[in-house]
């Protein structure tokens, strides 16, 4: 009889709030029927930003994004968003419930997460709840249909079907000095597909600690007297990431806070720079003894501060740079970009004083369309006939595009076996970090070094009406680098606590890496490796190598090369840090590819065998197996432009003799999800990866 009361008085419950709720939403939708929200209108941002759900603004109709920009107020304070799911206020429940089997439901008053609210699951449906405000970890939450204990995940390493699991090793990983010299400062940094590191600064500097060839010839000036002066020293150098040997560059169109990528040849395109270098278009090809090929006034709006990114058919689209709020197409080697396209976005999201939208983060999406996130708001384009696909829900928290300077990814990308060019493939963008709107202002007016940010958003940029998912970082980070690993796990490396980009505008540096797995719940997938002990900031750098180390290079915070006499002195060692699945313990678990049984060269869709050695193991499961493919990003400010990890769809693993084995895959089946061009391909045997073999798709 207890029982059945508990449950009565349960049910009532239930049935109040959601009456209540009903009534609730029935006026709100009256009253926003009636009386159209605006910038002008709303009582507040949680009114005009909140309940998405609910008539939400701007959303896939192809129109400009109605959303305000927050603006500094003049006694330094931010209109800031509230937190939430939905960009309204996080609410907290009214009622912990015991239900008569000792499980927890929470109540919620509006908002959205688990329990009874407009969001809510209905009985019956399997969502594991978001967040939960007062369950303790090892407390079990109703679900609906199943129980989860806390925000754990008991069955990662569990095997299915005869799979084992990742192997995983309590080790946070190794840093090691490869160099003391990198020659110049390693403000832009590209691995090519010979494993040479293209690494360079700005001629604008006139020094370096490496001159150029005998017979090349130095490049003319005026010095602060208007005097003639001859530049000797080399701005561009090749680094051998095996011997760390240098090859000295000249490169005179200055491309200092340029963009970059590959193109599909291998060919390294370097867009914009200061000065004469801003319209400027440079290439660099992988021949031994290739040197950069530049060419002046080519593009129609000057890109100083400009993203960069591959499209499907091999295009590259340049995208905003300081007071150039436009996209315009990389035209061939040797003609002129004909116009620029302007895109109101980009004004829209330039703070007055501090800017906050200089190198917008450009993800090229799985549909085609091209992802742009500024300052705080996103939008989905299609450059080829100027349309905004959809505009996204703002990321609240503060300002994550240069001198804010965040850091972005695009998470890795799945596929099926039966994937085609046809089948739509979801796609997610993560952005961490940054700094608060107003501090590049404080850094530079008043030398106070605000805190930075320490959240994270994920949201899914394939799916309409989508939100973002927030969670937090172990610490806060400024100007750090966001690389993905053969394994799909992410390693946020460098950067600041507290300030912003910029010269002298930091403090308290982000020693610190994180691994981010991304198939983790919330609040599970950050984890803290071993500290480095070299500061990395400004102007610092970072690349995954062939053989799964992570070259981390750079930092100059301060204006030309001091190394003395200031906090943070210009940093030309050069570190490789080897992550967890490096450790020696797990050697007997890593795949050796055999590159002469294996397809180096194909087509998209086509069938890809890949064989390795695995001496080891005597029989394998196909879902312990993964194939990867990376192509090598273009890195600087903290973003690694035209970055993405490819997850293959296996057909069928097989052994063809005693220790190896063959996997057979999906190639990517357009250049939608793999633009042409090289890429470095993984094997990864249960989490642990093998070196990358090149290949070349197209």
């Amino acid at each position: 009889m207890a029982v059945l009361h508990k449950v009565l008085w349960i049910l009532s419950l239930l049935f109040l709030s959601v009456c209540v709720q009903s009534r609730h939403n029935h006026h709100y939708r009256h009253h926003r029927r009636h009386h159209p929200l605006t910038a002008e209108s709303s009582d507040s941002f949680s009114d005009y930003y909140g309940n998405h759900d609910l008539d939400s603004q701007g959303e896939g109709n192809g129109e400009k994004n109605a959303l305000p920009i927050p603006k500094v107020e003049e006694n330094g304070e931010q209109n800031t968003i509230p937190e939430g799911d939905n960009g309204g206020e996080k609410r907290r429940p009214l009622f912990n419930i015991p239900n008569p089997f000792g499980l927890v439901s929470n109540i919620f008053h509006g908002g959205s997460g688990s329990g009874i609210g407009t969001n809510a699951p209905h009985l019956g449906e399997e969502e594991v709840p978001h967040e939960s405000t007062t369950a303790q970890d090892d407390q079990p939450l109703y679900t609906g249909n199943e129980v989860n204990y806390g925000n754990g995940n008991e069955n990662a390493n569990v095997n299915d079907q005869g799979a084992k699991g990742d192997v995983e090793v309590d080790y946070l990983g190794k840093w090691e000095i490869h160099s003391q010299n990198s020659g110049v400062s390693a403000m832009q940094l590209n691995l090519l597909p010979t494993n040479k590191v293209i690494l360079y600064d700005a001629t604008s500097f006139h020094t370096s600690e490496i001159n150029l060839p005998a017979g090349v010839p130095c490049l003319n000036y005026e010095d602060q007297d208007k005097k003639p002066a001859v530049d000797c020293f080399a701005h561009s150098v090749e680094y051998d990431v095996e011997t760390a040997k240098l090859r000295p560059h000249r490169v005179a169109l200055d491309p200092w806070c340029s963009s970059g990528g590959l193109a599909a040849d291998g060919t390294l395109v370097s867009v914009g720079g200061f000065r004469e270098g801003e319209p400027a278009v440079r290439y660099l090809g992988t021949c031994e003894d290739c040197g950069w090929r530049e060419h002046e006034n080519i593009m129609k709006d000057k890109r100083w501060y400009a993203s960069q990114v591959t499209l499907a058919n091999g295009d590259m689209l340049v995208v905003g740079g300081r007071k150039a709020y436009s996209y315009e197409f990389v035209p061939k080697e040797g003609q002129v970009s004909p116009r620029p396209f302007y895109l109101p976005f980009l004004y829209e999201t330039s703070d007055q004083f501090e800017e906050n939208n200089l190198y917008p983060f450009v993800h090229l999406s799985t549909d085609g369309n091209v992802f742009i996130f500024s300052n705080n708001r996103s939008l989905l384009l299609n450059p080829y006939n100027n349309k905004i696909v959809r505009t996204f829900p703002v990321l609240p928290g503060g300002s994550r595009n240069y001198p804010a300077s965040g850091m972005s990814a695009l998470l890795p990308i799945k596929l099926t076996p039966e994937a085609d060019a046809k089948t739509p493939i979801p796609a997610q963008v993560i952005v961490c970090g940054g700094s608060l709107p107003y501090a590049f202002r404080l850094a530079e007016a008043k030398t106070e070094f605000v805190p930075a940010l320490q959240d994270c958003g994920r949201i899914e940029i394939t799916k309409p009406n989508s939100v973002w998912e927030k969670e937090q970082m172990p610490s806060r980070r400024v100007m750090g680098d966001m690389l993905i690993l053969p394994t799909g796990d992410l390693l946020l490396i460098n950067g600041a606590q507290r300030g912003t980009a910029a010269w002298l505008d930091a403090k308290e540096p982000n020693l610190t890496p994180l691994l981010y797995n991304p198939d983790k719940p919330n609040g599970q997938r950050f984890k803290e490796l071993k500290p480095s002990q070299i500061p990395r900031m400004y102007h610092s750098s970072s690349a995954v190598l062939q053989d799964g180390k992570v070259l981390v290079a750079g930092s100059n915070t301060n204006p030309t090369y001091q190394y003395k006499g200031v906090e943070f002195p210009t940093e030309l060692r050069v570190e490789k840090f080897s992550p967890p699945y490096l450790h020696k313990s797990l050697d007997k678990y890593r795949p050796e590819i055999v590159e002469e049984a294996s397809v180096k060269q194909f087509t998209y869709g086509q069938r890809i065998v890949t064989q390795f050695q695995l001496t080891r193991e005597k029989a394998l499961n196909m879902q312990d197996i993964e194939v990867t493919m990376y192509p090598p990003p273009f890195t600087t400010h903290g973003y690694s432009m035209n970055q993405r990890l490819l997850i293959l769809g296996n057909q069928e693993v097989s052994q063809v003799s005693n220790g190896v084995f063959q996997v057979v895959s999906a190639a990517p089946p357009s250049g939608v999800i793999a633009p042409p061009g090289y890429y470095l391909l993984f094997v990864v045997h249960r989490g642990v990866p093998s070196k990358g073999m090149w290949v070349l798709i197209q």
